[in-house]
């Protein structure tokens, strides 16, 4: 269980049963809800697997609902030594799904859990029975006019104070990614904040900040092996309000995917998860009963 210091966690928003995977002697925290196929869910930044609640209270009546804290996120540890570097989350989550003994995923991917999963999936093709993308992106984005400007912020000395010492990413990104910012409450802001409380368990979240400047040529080394998943059923969901991840990056990513499934939200900014939760849950369900059937009637009919 979580220490006392996580006494604002909201239980009946979050009452899942705490587990916990050993990463290089540091626990990193997950949740598993449900019997079925497995659908597992890899958030972004600096969200946790808060964020996939409403969907894994929903699914986990016939799915295995498995969703991860990355290293440095959640209630994870977030040791100060430690390589949060995008690849090495990778080879972590490549790690718990062999411990774990994982097959057949539904992958459900968010922000840089969609690098980090389809990273995985890229890699491991014939694990993976779908993938539902939610806000994220696959390629080298350097010579966009939006990544230009905010490569001069990243580049800044000032960018360790923003993120250690006033834990800018959750307080001050996350409400600016929302559409409506009335749609965020308090509390549930708080579960995003409170997860980060000493500037020495913020390394995480500048990690990924450093990622998006510093691995653009890897970003574009994960796209050119885009046909590997070109056979995969796929449902894209987007807030196409969205001011970090643009509506432009749905039609290139639609682009490698013609046969998907695309719900395209209005009025919606980068967590449609939590800002268009209704909605979000009624397509996942939609998507992944629909695979489960299809599954059920090819094994049948072999």
């Amino acid at each position: 269980m979580p220490d006392k210091s996580y006494s604002w966690l909201d239980r009946q928003a979050y009452p899942f049963t705490h587990k916990y995977f050993d990463v290089e002697n540091h626990k990193m925290h997950y949740v598993d809800e449900g019997q079925g196929p497995t659908i597992l869910f890899v958030h972004g930044t600096p969200s946790w697997s808060f964020d996939y609640r409403h969907l894994i209270s929903k699914l986990s009546t016939d799915f295995r609902c498995i969703a991860i804290d990355l290293m440095g996120f959640g209630l994870s540890d977030k040791p100060k030594d430690y390589d949060y570097s995008t690849p090495t989350h990778v080879r972590v989550l490549t790690q718990f799904i062999e411990y774990l003994g994982l097959s057949d995923l539904h992958v459900v991917l968010h922000d840089f859990g969609g690098v980090i999963g389809m990273a995985y999936a890229l890699d491991r093709p014939n694990q993976i029975s779908s993938i539902t993308l939610l806000n994220s992106w696959l390629w080298d984005a350097s010579n966009e006019p939006e990544f230009q400007q905010s490569a001069k912020i990243l580049k800044s000395p000032l960018l360790p104070f923003l993120y250690l010492r006033l834990n800018f990413s959750p307080r001050f990104l996350i409400p600016k990614s929302f559409h409506e910012a009335g749609r965020l409450s308090k509390v549930v802001h708080r579960h995003y904040t409170k997860v980060f409380r000493k500037a020495s368990e913020r390394h995480g979240t500048l990690a990924f900040a450093r990622s998006i400047l510093n691995d653009q040529q890897w970003f574009g080394s994960l796209w050119k092996k885009i046909h590997r998943l070109q056979d995969k059923p796929v449902l894209f969901i987007w807030g196409m309000q969205d001011p970090f991840v643009l509506p432009k990056y749905l039609d290139k990513y639609a682009s490698a995917f013609p046969k998907a499934q695309v719900l395209k939200l209005e009025d919606c900014g980068h967590f449609p998860q939590e800002e268009k939760k209704e909605e979000v849950v009624l397509a996942v369900s939609s998507f992944l009963y629909e695979q489960a059937l299809n599954a059920t009637t090819l094994a049948s009919n072999p």
